[in-house]
């Protein structure tokens, strides 16, 4: 995270805050049953009652342990089990074996999450801002995996055959079709990007800094499911011309021809959500495609991927809060627009960015240091949020990142091109 500058923190409103955080995670889970929050459907996944005993520990390890006088770990076994990939922190359980961790139960991690949450706002009356600081990270962090938390319980689903709905699908209003893509011209010349201000951000978001923007214009909508069909239908996954060589490989080598929970049923797909098997829905935003697909679509339309740059520049005149992010536990789906260009929410949207360092980026000292600058390495930089973002999280400067295979996430498309 970056510091904080003259920003002033009330403690009282602090664990407000932190209690509202909390409260989310466990109403995520509370259509779970024990087996939905043990098991593990892929390495990139983790299980619903590690996602909630590694952000407990977050707390536990980084304020309780270091900065409260006393303070007894809850199970001195559990750091071991619910360290990510903080090698400062020492061993921990392998990553791609979290799904066997059967004990302690869900239950029993519902316990753990109530004793730290009851010690740290017993004590964060009396805690330094420094430490109210690594309290507000922690919320951010819970907030990062209240997303993954869901997209992991998506993916564990999908593999069953039964195909189980953790929510009933939400009443549907009929909407038309969006008119086709316009375009905005970006501005060109030297823009300033990056966090700016007193308020939260991760470190990764600045510092903040000049860019140069050469003429180009960027989507005032993202790309619908009945546009990425319309790709599909010509050829768009048969035709190596569109795509990356790496995309092309990946392509070939995992039989992809659809979105990920995508399925051709008769003349027409269905999609898989966390409301169970629905028709797509062709004025929806395209969802669930990889880096890969992005880049081959772009082509394919005769476009590209903005820049992180150019997405940000255009993105900053609008308001992170106004559009589809999470509010509650219930059914989570991008919808249809219903008009005027949106940058947040719905779906993360790709850019043509790596994910690296910006100028003059350091990374902050001791383990909380391991949080975003190891990862600087063969990733692209997503942007805007998605509609399992929770609300009051995402900025126009917020970075998020994954490797151009991966698609799990609620990842979508919009276009840009040069002018």
């Amino acid at each position: 995270m970056q510091p904080r500058r003259d920003r002033a923190f009330a403690p009282d409103e602090l664990a407000q805050r932190f209690r509202e955080v909390r409260g989310l995670s466990a109403a995520l889970v509370a259509r779970l049953s024990d087996a939905d929050a043990t098991i593990q459907s892929m390495d990139d996944a983790s299980p619903a009652k590690w996602h909630l005993a590694h952000t407990t520990w977050f707390f536990e390890t980084f304020v309780l342990r270091d900065h409260v006088p006393g303070y007894t770990l809850h199970d001195a076994r559990f750091p071991f089990l619910y360290n990510s990939y903080y090698e400062a922190e020492g061993a921990r359980h392998a990553r791609n074996r979290r799904g066997m961790i059967t004990r302690p139960t869900l239950d029993e991690v519902l316990g753990y999450r109530h004793a730290v949450d009851s010690a740290l706002v017993a004590a964060i009356g009396d805690l330094p801002k420094d430490v109210l600081e690594l309290i507000e990270l922690g919320c951010n962090h819970e907030q990062q995996h209240q997303e993954l938390l869901l997209t992991d319980i998506l993916h564990l689903f999908a593999q069953n055959p039964v195909e189980p709905a953790i929510w009933p699908a939400p009443r549907k209003v009929p909407v038309p079709m969006p008119a086709p893509i316009g375009w905005i011209e970006g501005a060109a010349g030297i823009a300033e990007i990056g966090h700016a201000g007193s308020d939260f951000a991760f470190d990764c978001e600045g510092p903040r800094h000049a860019a140069l923007l050469h003429p180009h214009a960027i989507a005032d909508r993202t790309v619908t499911n009945g546009e990425w069909a319309a790709f599909i239908a010509d050829g768009g996954y048969l035709e190596p011309r569109h795509w990356l060589a790496d995309g092309w490989a990946w392509v070939r080598a995992e039989g992809v021809e659809a979105p990920l929970y995508w399925q051709r049923e008769g003349e027409g797909w269905t999609r898989f959500g966390l409301d169970g098997r629905r028709a797509v829905d062709p004025a929806a935003p395209v969802t669930h495609v990889s880096f890969f697909e992005a880049d081959a679509y772009a082509a394919w339309a005769g476009a590209r991927l903005p820049t992180e740059a150019e997405w940000e520049a255009a993105a900053a005149a609008h308001d992170p809060q106004g559009g589809n992010l999470l509010d509650t536990a219930g059914p989570v789906e991008p919808r249809p627009s219903t008009g005027g260009p949106a940058f947040f929410g719905d779906v993360w949207e790709w850019t043509g960015s790596a994910y690296r360092p910006y100028p003059g980026f350091q990374t902050a000292e001791g383990a909380v240091g391991e949080y975003n600058g190891k990862f600087m390495s063969g990733q692209f930089v997503l942007r805007g949020g998605s509609c399992a973002t929770p609300r009051g999280h995402v900025r126009a400067s917020y970075r998020n990142f994954f490797y151009p295979h991966q698609r799990w996430q609620f990842t979508g498309v919009r276009l840009a091109k040069d002018l």
